[in-house]
């Protein structure tokens, strides 16, 4: 279950990072990206354990 939603926040934080920094620029747009990618991954690992117990 926590590699299901690490890749579920990965994909969710990518892409609002993209969506954020596409505000400034395409490489503002890839550079936010992977933080959001990185803090999805973080928060989804820390939900799928919370779950699973």
């Amino acid at each position: 279950m926590g590699k299901l939603l690490a890749f579920v926040g990965a994909t969710a934080g990518g892409y609002a990072g993209w969506a954020i920094g596409a505000l400034v620029g395409t490489f503002s747009a890839f550079a936010v990206s992977m933080v959001g990618t990185a803090v999805g991954v973080y928060y989804g690992r820390r939900i799928g354990r919370e779950i699973g117990g």
